[in-house]
């Protein structure tokens, strides 16, 4: 078996894929929040473009499903976080590598971050080889490192490095300091001075205690004076240290790419684990959705808003769960309801289920059934930018002929509350006529409204209400549910927007 990325085979990886949410659509369904806490402490990484690049098929989302199911085993997690923190190390040292002057111990960190990579490397192999991995990825890349074990190049390697560590730990010399001259001689079996210095102070030492001294930092880069002395031990042994001079040059790419790859893309699913930890602590549910392609029959339930809920979590708030689904002939949700009472959060926890299915993730939910989109596109309110010249409305259109051109078939439409400025007739005519179109693609769509007749167009459109507590509609619920609109949801938006409700009334009479 193959192992070429731990995203899945680059053909799938590299191949072009269905184009992501543009910046709109990310903004709109408030992805970039989402990343921000996905990212986290992650920044060495650059993962950003991963999460911004969508799968093109089924297959593939469930590659990285199975990968996910392997990493959510504790021993698996644990063995990858163990290479993860050797491969840090590795990336430690030949920074620290390149910010030294001198060859020689230049060389030296250089020498020390091979160790710790031909360390790693062992370690995950040997831990691959005594766990049981079911996924693709993971058996690929367990039957590789045996084999890149295997290789001559990684026996040289290993073999050239060992070798000059035993030879430089085995180097022995003699340092004599009279005044300000310093000389080196190679050892002649003198005296170890600084053995019977620890001896001699050994009686003084007592029981461990505190101590308040200052620690001061040594710093890895050298002085003149150590320079000097090294540069002496050097000549004294010639060949040792042209090995370790040349040691960079003969193994400038010691760092094979597919290890190197799997270093950076396994934190894709590790950072988003995390995330899910977390969730899952405060009593939330992921689950792996099903893809149902061809069919556009889609589900989840208890699924909610993840933006919304990693901003409740924090605040220790409780998260309102709701259901969702469509069946056929349906495909699209037409919500109504009062201000504020879920309707834009259920609108955009349907466009975030589908982006992160796109990407082979978990969704919120205890279950999901899910169409793999080709595009994800948005139309919610903007302000009014005077350098357009263009009025509100004019706006508006302007940007929803882009989306419904930019439409087809396979792709996911979110219009949230549009033509909030125009008259009741001319919304509803426009209205009418961007379902119409949607409709003729056979688009999934989620459009959110004031005007409950856009919910009787035809069977293509499900009628969701934002639900509001019985005995006192003013109090919202934030669960949207599948029923007839009633009427009730515009005439309370038009009485808001005019002053007229019962406690804008009492106000004005009242004053």
């Amino acid at each position: 078996m193959t192992f070429e990325s731990i995203l899945g085979p680059l053909p799938i990886v590299d191949a072009p894929a269905p184009r992501e949410p543009d910046d709109d659509a990310f903004h709109d369904l408030n992805l970039d929040r989402v990343l921000a806490a996905v990212l986290e402490g992650r920044k060495e990484y650059d993962l950003a473009p991963l999460f911004r690049t969508p799968l093109a098929t089924a297959a593939a989302v469930r590659f990285r499903h199975a990968v996910l199911r392997d990493l959510e085993r504790p021993a698996v997690r644990e063995a990858v976080e163990r290479f993860a923190n050797g491969a840090r190390t590795v990336r430690t040292q030949l920074a620290q590598a390149d910010k030294l002057s001198n060859e020689l111990q230049r060389a030296s960190w250089i020498v020390d971050a091979v160790k710790s990579y031909l360390d790693a490397v062992h370690a995950l192999r040997r831990d691959l080889a005594e766990l049981e991995v079911s996924s693709e990825g993971f058996r690929g890349l367990r039957d590789y490192l045996g084999t890149y074990e295997g290789s001559e190049a990684f026996r040289t390697l290993e073999r050239e490095t060992e070798t000059l560590r035993q030879e430089l730990g085995r180097l022995t010399y003699t340092l004599e300091i009279k005044g300000k001259r310093v000389t080196v001689r190679p050892y002649d079996g003198e005296a170890d001075y600084s053995l019977e210095i620890d001896a001699t102070f050994q009686r003084f030492q007592r029981a461990a205690t505190s101590d308040h001294l200052a620690r001061l930092r040594d710093p890895a880069e050298m002085n003149g004076v150590e320079e000097s002395i090294l540069e002496l031990i050097a000549g004294l042994f010639r060949p040792l240290f042209e090995s370790l001079r040349t040691f960079p040059s003969r193994h400038r790419d010691f760092l094979e790419t597919a290890i190197r790859r799997f270093d950076r893309e396994v934190q894709f699913y590790l950072a988003y684990l995390e995330l899910m930890t977390r969730l899952r602590a405060a009593g939330l549910e992921f689950c792996y959705p099903e893809i149902v392609n061809p069919s556009k029959e889609i589900r989840a339930r208890e699924t909610f808003d993840l933006a919304l809920a990693i901003q409740l979590v924090r605040a220790g708030t409780a998260v309102v769960r709701n259901d969702l689904r469509l069946t056929d002939p349906e495909r699209i949700f037409v919500v109504t309801g009062p201000n504020q009472g879920g309707k834009t959060t259920f609108a955009r926890t349907v466009g975030q289920l589908h982006c992160l299915a796109r990407l082979g993730l978990p969704v919120p939910g205890a279950e999901a059934r899910l169409y793999l989109c080709d595009r994800v596109l948005t139309h919610f309110e903007r302000e009014e930018r005077i350098e357009t010249l263009r009025g509100k409305l004019q706006d508006e259109l302007v940007r929803l002929r882009t989306v419904l051109r930019s439409a087809g078939r396979d792709s996911l439409v979110i219009v949230n509350e549009s033509f909030a400025t125009t008259t009741v007739n001319d919304a509803r005519f426009l209205g009418t006529e961007i379902l119409n179109r949607i409709t003729a693609q056979d688009a999934i769509c989620v459009y959110v409204t004031f005007l409950d007749e856009l919910s009787r167009l035809g069977p293509s459109t499900a009628s969701w209400v934002s639900e509001v507590r019985p005995e006192d509609p003013t109090i919202r619920t934030f669960k949207v549910v599948p029923r007839p609109a009633d009427g009730r949801a515009f005439a309370l938006a038009i009485a808001e927007k005019y002053g007229l409700t019962y406690e804008a009334l009492r106000r004005r009479i009242g004053s």
